[in-house]
């Protein structure tokens, strides 16, 4: 069935009175737009099924989001019985629709006789990761599109059951529990501006702080509560310095030290520090990556709980200087594929080979601190960055500090991670060619550096699955990896280098990646 065909046949099925069925009527004339939103069916990607908010095969509605549940009743069913009865857990973001689909899921799945439990609203999906091994259920449900902008939707994958507050203490206490240091070890009166982003962190996020006896907090006004059209930041995604105007703003009145932000969802976090002259500097995933590793493991230490088979975890494109620090407290680093399926994925392992899981992490900011919540958390992320400020505040330091005195130990790192937007057919054909490209005609050096060494993911590598990624390391040190996007129409670049400064770092890091998008952009 083409593009067309399958365009008629939502014409003549879809509810007439359904704002989609109006939105279809209006582009029968448009054959590239019938084209672009049903020449295929949407698949699930690094992180979920996730597409633009339209009528289509190719899109997120409805019909996408019921086939989708249909799909996985049918899996549960097929394990038996008990499967059923364990049921499945279902959050919404505040996104357009994300409650009607989650009632809709919830609504298949009882009408299959699968338990569904649900939220009275929307819950930070790591929230959610964390219920699914409490409660024991046999799968979860997220309605949510994350970081993307606002005309995205997605879904994370008598007998709807509507979870109490029992259960967000639960996640809390879970996250507090984390803790490395506590009371007097800390100057909880450091000031602090925190941001949801307009998402579903607000009230858990407020909540840990005050737990944790912070003082001296504040929240972004103009986005503490849901707003399905991000009005205040329109890109909703916190790697964005963008995303933090009204955060610098108030923070510039307030004095504060950090400013916080978790994406619609809760699952990324990502911070602005002060430098040495007080501006307000964002730091990437990595860099936030570097401050996380080195608390977590410098704290556990000192308090005498780090134990001798420890172990961390990183995706394959996020910066190796994080393997120099575990590396000199003991601890091993292991690689995994992009994504929380496979960093989390890596915990069984852990187990199996007699290792201490003590943190995983990404570059595109996203930390899991506990092994109970097996999905990136910006909540438990942000307690542990907003701990450490306080505690390094009390020894004189501030994050700035840290993080140089970071460089200064295992070396000046630089890291940048642009990539092409290509949306539609033409996008990923484009995207499809420029990655065979890569294959037939491999780069052999990049800014004068030789490239002495490989890999391609193609067909896995090593204990790492099948993926399409390449990674090229030059004979400076510095190294980098390509990857088509998972979930957005998107290739993208990872590029890391190590020198005797930042500046260097940066100075030569910048001509790796001119040089290689050049290469690539070649590709028509």
């Amino acid at each position: 069935m083409n593009a067309k065909e399958r365009y008629q046949k939502w014409v003549e099925k879809l509810d007439k009175n359904s704002p989609f069925y109006k939105k279809l009527l209006e582009i029968k004339d448009d054959a590239e737009e019938i084209e672009e939103r049903f020449y295929q069916e949407l698949a699930f990607g690094t992180a979920g099924l996730r597409g633009k908010l339209k009528a289509g095969t190719n899109c997120m509605n409805f019909a996408v989001v019921g086939r989708a549940t249909q799909g996985l009743a049918n899996y549960i069913l097929k394990q038996g019985p008990e499967a059923a009865k364990k049921g499945v857990i279902i959050a919404h973001d505040p996104r357009h629709y994300s409650k009607e689909f989650s009632q809709m899921a919830a609504g298949i799945l009882a009408a299959n006789g699968i338990k569904a439990y649900v939220f009275p609203d929307l819950r930070p999906t790591p929230e959610l990761a964390f219920l699914v091994r409490e409660l024991g259920t046999i799968s979860g449900i997220n309605i949510t599109a994350s970081h993307n902008p606002r005309d995205y939707e997605g879904v994370e994958k008598g007998l709807i059951v509507v979870l109490g507050p029992e259960y967000d203490r639960a996640y809390l206490d879970k996250i507090e529990s984390l803790a490395i240091h506590s009371g007097d070890e800390l100057d909880l009166s450091i000031p602090l501006v925190y941001t949801p982003l307009n998402g579903a962190g607000s009230i858990p996020f407020r909540q840990m702080l005050t737990d944790r006896g912070f003082t001296n907090w504040y929240i972004v006004e103009e986005q503490e509560n849901p707003d399905p059209d991000f009005t205040t930041v329109g890109y909703p995604n916190p790697e964005s310095p963008a995303a933090f105007k009204m955060s610098e703003e108030l923070g510039r009145k307030v004095g504060a030290e950090l400013l916080m932000a978790t994406d619609p969802d809760s699952d990324r976090f990502a911070i602005e520090i002060r430098d040495d002259k007080g501006d307000y500097i964002p730091l990437n995933g990595n860099q936030t990556g570097y401050i996380l590793v080195n608390y977590i493991l410098e704290g556990r230490k000192t308090a005498g709980t780090l134990p001798t088979n420890g172990a961390m975890v990183k995706s394959i494109v996020t910066s190796t200087l994080t393997t120099d620090i575990a590396e000199s407290y003991g601890v091993k680093m292991y690689e995994a594929l992009t994504g929380f399926k496979n960093i989390c994925g890596r915990i069984p392992f852990l187990h199996e080979n007699d290792l201490v899981y003590l943190f995983g992490y990404e570059e595109s900011v996203g930390y899991a601190a506990s092994e109970d919540i097996r999905d990136k958390d910006g909540i438990s992320a942000g307690m542990l960055v907003a701990e450490a400020a306080a505690y390094y505040r009390l020894q004189g330091k501030t994050l700035w500090d840290v993080l140089n005195d970071i460089y200064e130990k295992y070396g000046y790192a630089a890291e940048d991670e642009p990539n092409l937007i290509l949306e539609g057919i033409a996008g990923s054909q484009r995207i499809s060619r420029m990655m065979d490209s890569l294959r037939e005609e491999p780069i052999t050096e990049a800014a004068g550096y030789k490239v002495v060494k490989t890999i391609d993911y193609i067909n896995g590598y090593e204990d790492i699955p099948a993926s399409n990624v390449l990674r090229y390391f030059l004979d400076n040190g510095s190294w980098f990896a390509i990857r088509p996007s998972g979930t957005e129409p998107k290739i993208k670049f990872y590029f890391y280098t190590i020198g005797n400064s930042r500046e260097e770092a940066l100075e030569v890091n910048n001509k790796i990646k001119e040089d290689v998008l050049a290469r690539v952009n070649r590709v028509e």
